[in-house]
């Protein structure tokens, strides 16, 4: 539960999923909302300005995916927690995986993966498939525009497939030059996948509406993606088209130039990084990008979170230059703990900017959630009591019932979701001291 709330801690509201049931709780850690669904969490969670919730959610695949973070669902729910539209993307080939997204416009994002068997992977380039199941999943995101109470029509799609480059194979698809070809994703860099069908990881999805692109993270992979929204379907799968004229070719990416053999482990920034996003208006650091880098796979393991700035000539228009990585060379701010490896989640988490400079993060495999100021200084820290099998106490070792949290976001006091709504405090989640 609560451990830290200072007088300057932003005034606001803590919105975080985990089993069946999202919580919105106030800066003394009591409820002020809960859902509650027929499914387990699909990790990712939104308060939407009308007050709704957007929810991924996990339904039963009979184990037909080796991945974690499997969902294959999308929930929309009232602010009184009635279930107003569900649709579910899962079948044997193909599922709903870890984000979901709120467009501007009213239709939702998903994030989704689809089977690449083994003979189209190999003619695709690919030089290592491992069993048992030799295959590749295939990154997707689709835009949904919801239809009825359980149906959508999908208006646009974006697949990895179609943006693959290999030099392994010249008698292959997508045999080319790696370096000279950063636009294009190597499909034989292992990365952290030790070879599986999970090769990419891709564990984020977020859009800016004003530039029409999105932004992407890959965990097995070490870096982040941008991508051009205003492509037709079509377009997408080529390498011309949109605003930018690049297709549904890479616009921009980050963190891990060997990817695209621009580089080493030396100049690597990223280790397998959650929930990129651009910075909002009216917020330090606006227009920038936000990430926290996990740390995983290096040496000390240790998390941070980057603020960069994509080099650019014009908004959305990004500057590369032939044979080299990507920039920026260095972040332009980066948060670590004083003792580097007190701050550490090897998988899931998050960080946001708040007014006033400052700074929420979500450490996701502890469960702990904490505000820092503009100097730094600790403002206000939370501890999930939601473990793997029960409702903690005050004063239990959250450690012996594992309390992971994917995400958690916070809303300032005068987001439009609250206005009218009754935001009178229930008790806390966590159970009284036994």
């Amino acid at each position: 539960g609560l451990l830290l709330n200072k007088e300057n801690a932003i005034d606001g509201y803590t919105l975080f999923t985990v089993h069946n049931k999202t919580y919105l709780i106030n800066n003394n850690g009591k409820i002020i909302n809960q859902w509650k669904s027929n499914y387990s969490a699909g990790q990712s969670v939104y308060l939407l300005e009308n007050g709704n919730l957007l929810r991924a959610s996990e339904i039963p695949t009979k184990g037909r995916f080796t991945m974690p973070s499997v969902g294959g669902r999308a929930e929309l729910f009232d602010w009184e927690g009635n279930l107003i539209w569900g649709y579910n993307y899962s079948t044997t080939t193909k599922i709903q995986h870890h984000d979901v997204y709120p467009m501007p416009n009213g239709n939702i994002l998903i994030l989704a993966f689809t089977i690449i068997n083994e003979a189209e992977a190999v003619q695709m380039g690919r030089k290592l498939l491992t069993p048992p199941f030799k295959q590749l999943y295939n990154e997707q995101i689709l835009e949904l525009k919801p239809k009825n109470s359980n149906n959508a029509d999908i208006v646009w799609e974006w697949n990895l497939k179609d943006h693959l480059i290999q030099d392994y194979d010249p008698m292959k698809d997508n045999y080319g030059i790696i370096s000279e070809n950063p636009q294009r994703l190597d499909i034989n860099y292992l990365g952290s996948s030790a070879g599986g069908a999970n090769w990419a990881h891709i564990n984020s999805i977020q859009y800016n509406a004003e530039l029409d692109q999105i932004v992407f993270s890959s965990k097995h992979l070490s870096e982040i993606y941008i991508i051009d929204h205003s492509t037709t379907t079509r377009e997408s799968a080529r390498s011309s088209g949109g605003i930018y004229n690049k297709g549904g070719d890479f616009l921009y990416r980050w963190g891990n130039p060997a990817v695209y053999k621009q580089g080493t482990v030396l100049e690597q920034e990223l280790f397998g990084p959650h929930f990129p996003h651009w910075i909002g208006k009216g917020l330090k650091d606006a227009g920038k990008i936000i990430v926290f880098n996990n740390g995983t796979f290096r040496q000390p393991e240790y998390s941070e979170v980057f603020i960069i700035t994509p080099p650019a000539s014009a908004p959305g228009f990004y500057n590369y230059k032939a044979n080299t990585a990507y920039g920026p060379a260095n972040p332009d701010y980066f948060y670590n703990a004083p003792v580097i490896t007190d701050f550490y989640s090897p998988f899931k988490s998050s960080a946001q900017r708040l007014p006033k400079g400052h700074m929420f993060i979500c450490e996701g495999e502890s469960g702990r959630f904490f505000e820092i100021d503009e100097n730094e200084n600790i403002v206000w820290e939370y501890i999930s009591p939601v473990g793997a099998s029960k409702i903690l106490s005050q004063g239990d070792d959250p450690a012996t019932d594992k309390n992971i949290v994917f995400r958690a976001i916070k809303y300032t006091a005068d987001y439009k979701a609250f206005k009218g709504k009754d935001l009178r405090p229930g008790l806390p989640i966590e159970k009284p001291r036994q």
